[in-house]
């Protein structure tokens, strides 16, 4: 597997450099996971870094770019920054219309109600 040296920023990890495996699109996670075990024996805390973009390329100067042209633009690596909710974000993410929360599940077809 591949993984790529990934910079974390805020929270314990601030400043360090770690190798972070990369997924089949050769990105790495959007969120990363820390679990750091409790001294007493209790649960371990879980400490949360979202991935944002390290920099951007400034492409060519003003005077000597074309309209046509602009600035690139260009995506050039990744970076974690720490994330002090610890928000795992599971409830975020896409919504598919089969799995409707509080829907209620009263029929097979709406208005299948037996009459009295």
């Amino acid at each position: 597997m591949k993984s790529e040296d990934t910079p974390f920023e805020g929270g314990p990890l601030d400043g360090r450099v770690l190798p972070v495996l990369l997924g089949l699109t050769g990105h790495p996670p959007k969120v990363y996971r820390v679990p750091v075990p409790a001294a007493d024996g209790g649960p371990p805390t879980v400490l949360v870094y979202r991935r944002v973009q390290a920099r951007v390329s400034v492409g060519v100067p003003p005077r000597e770019r074309s309209r046509a042209w602009g600035r690139l633009g260009l995506h050039q690596g990744w970076k974690y920054e720490y994330d002090p909710s610890g928000d795992t974000g599971s409830g975020s993410g896409r919504k598919w219309p089969w799995s409707k929360t509080g829907a209620k599940d009263e029929g097979a077809t709406p208005g299948s109600h037996t009459d009295e």
